[in-house]
């Protein structure tokens, strides 16, 4: 039972506002008549004799093909019992949460009020044309095994018992990890399980196809260890009896590789764990309390690898990390059903993608804490968002690999999907990243020795989007290489300080500089500052990028480029520009860095700037001008320098789309939807939404529609150049 304060904050979560957790929304629009006709009788029938006619059109013309039912009948809800259907449908809501927050999948609870198998199963079967697959939830033991047996025998689309095959699957993948840390070969450990359930039966099935032999388990159940003598086994169990002398836990534990619990709290003790082999792996699974708590058994067994349940312990075995990703997986190639290559398939992904380097977001997520492979991270993060990326094509190509798949995908089209279901951003950015790939730029980091831009120079390096350059000194970044187990392999280093052409670059330093009172010996000094040292690269071609601005302030990264780099040919003005993106479209605001008080010239000059960058970017640019004024309604000065910069437009790029000016100051992005219509038509075709920098100031907004870029680039995309120091193509702009 929770503490009183944590009991009453889970019931008022629960209860307030709209009562329970989830709800259905529509996919299509519905505000008139038309959408009714379409959505209702009439228009419906024509998808229904299409569907009735090729059955396989459901796919096309329904939800069913992302829509998961998520089965109970409460028999074994968490560490709570048999409590009921009903009782258990708050589980089974916060299931569907994760489904939908993970992996962009819809589900329908469904809570059956029968204990008896036949029951559920005969349900279960005849759910069959409502949605694409059914995952069993919290159902008693042996009866979970008989009813998804039997449907996966009658039924066509993918059924999976998460507590049997969840902790299977993640506990599968830390245990491939952890072994090869300790470095032991997985057919000769002894592990001993204690806990003979459904979801430890599950996982010593899974861990005998990852190899271990069935002789080296031994399992223990509330009466001792399973062996052949005794007559309480039911046939699930029986399988795993084995011959030993061992009786108790204790006895069992004896020179035993890996403990696996999947039991109660607290029944093994430090002295339990004295007796264990060398290198022991210990997987205490039970929740809220484990088997033993890791800082006790790792004082018992200091050469312990210790996982958990618990979130607030390293190396959390979360069924999360499995479920939602399966079914994506499964959902997305239509498949038959989830066999044991599918679950083969997430395990490995899982395990090799801890190996990977953790990108940052996933480290501030976790309080900042460094996340590398090793004892205390042997399997991924619930919240990183690659586990989609790497768990369901694995699953995916698996079912094709396997012949039960409905339909063939192309895994790189597939991982594109997928990343466009973790949001908008990652749509575009996959996008720009793919035309980055075929020409690789090369990016100069002037901070280096940063961690920060080291982790993103081994990331660019290693997905081929750019040739990255670091900067600094060079024992410096080598250390924080090492320090984050990142290997520099592909990424050069250069220190301005060693440089053999630094005489040359302070020359031309000089020269650009002197009539502005730079001397020699100041360029000289200059030319040291690896700001300095990367512009001078762009401006001599020897990089097409740089990327500068996580430690200085904005104006220390860009009063420099001006300098070196200055103003792209035909301008007069440089100009910055913010890139947000919606989940429908994308705007990009001009400018927001640089001009205080821009004029109309300057005005029109930014927006035919940020247009013509947009267009590089391969989307379609739409101005719209911003001020405080609808079309003059207000006689004010401010007013018309943003109808003048608007004339202009009109004048010297009468191709670019426009929609004339209008006021958007004091409002927040995206409110427009629900300004007034005055305030919607002055945006035109720019959109319904934008923000001015202040108020009367004057602003341009650039949209785009939001599509993956297709168009081939004029140059080299210099997308990170901009977002932190305006930097182009050896350009400004």
């Amino acid at each position: 039972m929770a503490p009183p304060s944590r009991r009453q904050e889970a019931l008022d979560y629960h209860s307030q506002g709209r009562p329970g957790k989830i709800q259905v929304t529509p996919t299509k629009p519905f505000k008139d008549q038309r959408d009714l006709s379409l959505a209702y009788t009439p228009g419906v029938a024509e998808p229904c004799l299409e569907i009735a006619k090729h059955p396989e059109d459901a796919y096309a013309y329904t939800a069913r093909g992302n829509l998961v039912a998520v089965v109970s009948n409460g028999t074994a809800v968490l560490g709570l019992g048999n409590i009921g259907a009903l009782a258990g449908k708050p589980v089974m809501e916060g299931k569907g949460i994760l489904f939908k927050a993970f992996a962009d999948i819809d589900v329908f609870d469904l809570e059956v009020g029968s204990e008896n198998p036949e029951d559920v199963i005969r349900f279960c079967q005849l759910l069959e044309p409502t949605v694409g697959g059914i995952n069993l939830e919290d159902i008693r033991s042996p009866d979970c095994f008989y009813i998804e047996r039997r449907l996966r025998e009658t039924l066509s689309i993918p059924v999976f018992h998460d507590d049997q095959h969840g902790t299977a699957i993640i506990s599968g993948a830390a245990l491939l990890n952890a072994l090869l840390l300790v470095k032991k070969d997985i057919g000769a450990i002894k592990i001993v399980f204690a806990g003979a359930g459904a979801a430890a039966i599950a996982t010593a099935e899974h861990y005998l196809r990852l190899g271990v032999h069935r002789e080296n388990i031994v399992m223990c159940d509330h009466k001792g260890v399973i062996f052949p003598g005794r007559t309480d086994l039911d046939e699930f169990k029986q399988r795993f009896a084995v011959e030993t002398k061992a009786r108790t836990l204790a006895e069992a534990l004896q020179g035993a590789d890996v403990f696996v619990g999947l039991s109660v709290g607290g029944i093994v003790k430090g002295e339990m764990l004295q007796a264990m082999a060398k290198k022991p792996i210990i997987f205490a699974l039970a929740n809220p309390t484990p088997e033993i708590m890791p800082d006790e058994a790792k004082k018992a067994r200091p050469d312990a690898i210790v996982a958990t349940g618990r979130s607030d312990f390293p190396n959390q075995v979360n069924n999360v990390l499995g479920f939602p990703f399966i079914f994506r997986g499964a959902l997305d190639v239509r498949a038959k059903k989830i066999n044991e290559d599918m679950e083969m398939a997430a395990t490995r992904a899982l395990a090799e993608l801890a190996k990977e380097e953790v990108p940052e977001s996933v480290t501030r997520a976790y309080g900042g804490d460094q996340l590398k492979f090793g004892p205390d991270y042997l399997i991924p993060k619930p919240f990183d968002p690659r586990v989609l990326l790497w768990v369901a094509p694995a699953v995916a190509w698996a079912a094709v690999a396997s012949g039960i798949a409905g339909r063939i995908i192309d895994v790189e089209e597939y991982r594109a999907e997928l990343e466009a279901r973790l949001g908008p951003e990652r749509q575009v950015m996959r996008g720009l990243i793919t035309r980055a790939q075929q020409d690789p730029p090369s990016i100069v980091f002037p901070e280096g020795d940063d961690p920060r831009i080291v982790r993103a120079a081994r990331i660019v390096a290693d997905e081929g989007i750019a040739r990255p350059i670091l900067l600094g000194d060079l024992d410096a970044i080598r250390h924080q290489a090492d320090d984050a187990s990142l290997t520099l392999e592909d990424i050069e280093l250069l220190d301005p300080h060693t440089a053999a052409d630094r005489d040359q670059f302070a020359q031309e330093l000089f020269q650009r500089r002197r009539r502005r009172g730079m001397t020699l010996r100041e360029a000289r000094a200059r030319v040291l500052d690896p700001i300095y040292y990367g512009l001078l690269m762009l401006r001599a071609g020897r990089a097409d990028a740089l990327v500068a601005g996580e430690e200085v302030d904005y104006p220390d990264s860009i009063r420099p480029a001006l300098e070196v780099i200055g103003v792209e040919p035909g301008r007069k003005h440089v100009s910055g520009i913010y890139m947000m993106i919606f989940r429908q479209q994308t705007f990009f605001f001009a400018d927001a860095t640089v001009n205080i008080e821009p004029d109309a010239e300057t005005l029109a000059e930014i927006a035919t700037a940020t247009a013509n960058f947009v267009e590089r970017l391969g989307i379609e640019p739409r101005v719209a001008m911003l001020s405080f004024s609808n079309f003059g309604s207000v006689k004010h000065p401010l007013a018309r320098k943003v109808q003048q910069a608007v004339a202009l437009l009109h004048e010297r790029a009468p191709a670019l789309q426009r929609g004339g000016f209008g006021a958007a100051a004091g409002r927040r992005c995206g409110d427009l939807r629900s300004a007034p219509r005055s305030s919607r038509r002055a945006a035109g075709s720019a959109g319904r939404g934008a923000c001015a920098r202040r108020s009367g100031s004057g602003s341009s907004l650039v949209r785009g529609p939001l599509r993956s870029p297709t168009s081939e680039p004029r140059s080299p995309p210099g997308v990170a150049a901009l977002q932190r120091a305006g930097c182009g193509r050896r350009r400004f702009s």
